[in-house]
C-alpha cells in the first residue's frame, strides 16, 4: 500500500509541476492557458508539493493570494493525511 501511494504521489506531483511549468510557458506565448481550476485540482489530488515548487521556481501565480495561500495549505493537508495513514513510528 505504501508503494502504491508513493508512486501515485510522485506521478501527481510531477503532473502538478509540469502543469504550472506549461501554463507559465503558455502565458508567455499568449497561447491557450490551463485553467486555475485544473491547477488547484492537481494540488487537491495530492500534487501540491510539485505545484508549489514549480510555482516559485518559475514565479508563476505568486501574485495571486489564492495560490500563495491555497497551494501550501493543500500541500500541508496531504502531508497530514499521509502521516495519519502511515505514522512515522
Amino acid at each position: 500500500m505504501k508503494q502504491i501511494l508513493a508512486v501515485y504521489l510522485l506521478l501527481i506531483n510531477l503532473t502538478g509541476f509540469f502543469c504550472f511549468f506549461s501554463d507559465k510557458r503558455r502565458a508567455r506565448n499568449h497561447a491557450f492557458r490551463i485553467s486555475e481550476k485544473t491547477l488547484f485540482l492537481t494540488a487537491l489530488l495530492g500534487g501540491g508539493a510539485g505545484c508549489l515548487v514549480s510555482m516559485y521556481l518559475f514565479r508563476h501565480k505568486t501574485r495571486h493570494l489564492r495560490f500563495v495561500l491555497g497551494i501550501p495549505l493543500l500541500t500541508v493537508l496531504w502531508i497530514w493525511i499521509c502521516l495519519r495513514i502511515f505514522p512515522l513510528l
